[in-house]
C-alpha cells in the first residue's frame, strides 16, 4: 500500500503543464514556454570546462559528506564579499541542488506537528517538504498591494509554542518581488528572542535582482538557515548543485542525514561550482542584463493586454499577474491557454489558495519567443466568447 504522506502529496502543477506541452510538441504543435522557471541560457563556458577537467582528472568519487572543502571556502568567501557576512566553511553543507538542502533543514528541525510559517503565495513545493517530515505549514496571506511581502506583525500573530521556523524567499517564486530591508530586519528580530523560531531563507534567486538590492538574512541574525544553489544564477539547473548554511549545532545532525540519504553531492559538479563562483561573473552580468530587458518588455505587454500588475517585480525571472477578471479558475485557464493559444503558463493555484486567479509568467525565454507568446495571448483574450472558462 502506498504511504499516506505520499498519496496525499500534491502534484507540482507547473510540471503537469510542461508535460502536456511536451505531448503537444511531439504531435507537431509549436509551444511558447512561459511556464517553467529555468534559465534558457547555456551554462557558462568556464563552468563546463571546469566540469570536464574534473571528469578527465578522475574526480568521479565520493567527496566529504559536507562537500569539497575548496567549494565550501568559495561559498564562504562569496557571502563575505557579497553581503559582508563571515561564515565558517564548516557551516556549509553542499547538496545536490537546493531541494535536498530544504529537506535536510526540515528533517533536522521539525518534530511531528511542529509548525513552519510560509507565505501565501509561496513556492509550490514548500508545503510538501514540511508535510513529508510530519510538520505543519501555517500560511500567512500576503497581498498584491504590498508587493506580496510579509507583514511582520502578521507573522508575530501566528507564532505559537509549536512554531519552529519562519520561511522566507526573497526574491520570491512565484512573484518576483523582494522583501524590503525594513521588513526583513523586522522578521529577523522575531528570531532574536528567547525560544524564537529559526528563519529559513531560500536565497536561490539572489543575484537576479534588477532594481534595489537583495539582502541575506545572515546580515541581520545568526538564528537562521540559508538555502542557496547554482541552478538559477549560473544556469546550472541540470548539474544539480546547492548548499545550506546552518547554525553550528545543526551541522553534525544534518551531516548524518546527508551521509545516510545522499552520501555527497556530485564530485565533478562541485569543481564546476568553484569555477562558477570565481570565474563566471561576466557571464552572470550578461544574462542578468538580458533578463532585465525581457522583464521590462513582458510587464509592459501584460499590462497592455489587460493583466493586473500592481507592484512590478524586480527579481528572479517571473511576473505574477492578476487574471481574476478573466477567470476565477487559474488551473482551467492555464490549460485553456495552452490548448488554444499554445502558450505555457503556470496557474496561480499551484502557489497557494491566495494565489488563485493569478498566472505566473516566466521570462526565462528569448525575447522573440516572449513577443510571440504575448501576441498569442492577446489574440486568445480577444477571441474569448461568453462561454469562456469560469
Amino acid at each position: 500500500m502506498i504511504s499516506k504522506r505520499t498519496a496525499e502529496m500534491t502534484s507540482f502543477i507547473v510540471m503537469d503543464v510542461l508535460e502536456r506541452a511536451n505531448e503537444m510538441e511531439r504531435a507537431g504543435v509549436h509551444i511558447i514556454h512561459l511556464e517553467v522557471g529555468e534559465p534558457d541560457f547555456d551554462t557558462p563556458a568556464c563552468v563546463k570546462e571546469a566540469a570536464c577537467r574534473a571528469l578527465e582528472g578522475g574526480h568521479t568519487h565520493y567527496t566529504h559528506s559536507l562537500g569539497l572543502f575548496e567549494l565550501r571556502v568559495a561559498i564562504s568567501e562569496y557571502y563575505l564579499t557579497t553581503y559582508g557576512v563571515s561564515i565558517d566553511p564548516d557551516q556549509v553543507i553542499v547538496t545536490s541542488g537546493s531541494s535536498p538542502a530544504i529537506f535536510l533543514v526540515f528533517s533536522a528541525l521539525l518534530e511531528k506537528d511542529d509548525q513552519v510559517i510560509i507565505s501565501d503565495p509561496h513556492y509550490a513545493c514548500y508545503p510538501n517538504f514540511i508535510k513529508f517530515v510530519q510538520g505543519q505549514p501555517v500560511t500567512i496571506r500576503v497581498y498584491e498591494e504590498d508587493g506580496f511581502q510579509y507583514r511582520p506583525e502578521s507573522i508575530q500573530e501566528k507564532i505559537t509554542a509549536k512554531t519552529k521556523a519562519i520561511f522566507i524567499n526573497s526574491p520570491s517564486n512565484p512573484t518576483g518581488n523582494l522583501l524590503s530591508l525594513s521588513r526583513m530586519k523586522a522578521i529577523a528580530a522575531l528570531a532574536d528572542t528567547p525560544n524564537a523560531p529559526y528563519i529559513v531563507s531560500d536565497e536561490i534567486y539572489h543575484g537576479l535582482v534588477y532594481e534595489g538590492k537583495e539582502h541575506s538574512i545572515l546580515e541581520f541574525t545568526n538564528h537562521a538557515f540559508v538555502v542557496n544553489g547554482f541552478s538559477k544564477l549560473f544556469a546550472m539547473t541540470g548539474l544539480r548543485l546547492g548548499y545550506v548554511i546552518a547554525p553550528k549545532p545543526f551541522v553534525r545532525p544534518m551531516q548524518k542525514l546527508q551521509q545516510n540519504f545522499f552520501i555527497s553531492a556530485n564530485a565533478m559538479v562541485q569543481h564546476a561550482g568553484i569555477a562558477a563562483l570565481k570565474e563566471a561573473g561576466e557571464d552572470v552580468a550578461g544574462m542578468k542584463a538580458i533578463y532585465d530587458k525581457r522583464r521590462r518588455f513582458m510587464i509592459a505587454r501584460l499590462k497592455k493586454i489587460g493583466f493586473g500588475i500592481t507592484v512590478e517585480p524586480t527579481g528572479a525571472f517571473y511576473v505574477f499577474a492578476n487574471a481574476r477578471h478573466i477567470s476565477g479558475d487559474s488551473y482551467k485557464l492555464a490549460f485553456d491557454i495552452l490548448e488554444k493559444a499554445h502558450v505555457g503558463v503556470a496557474p496561480g493555484i499551484d502557489f497557494g489558495h491566495n494565489a488563485e486567479g493569478y498566472l505566473r509568467f516566466s521570462y526565462a525565454n528569448s525575447l522573440a519567443n516572449i513577443k510571440e507568446g504575448m501576441n498569442r495571448l492577446e489574440t486568445y483574450l480577444a477571441n474569448r466568447t461568453s462561454d469562456h472558462v469560469e
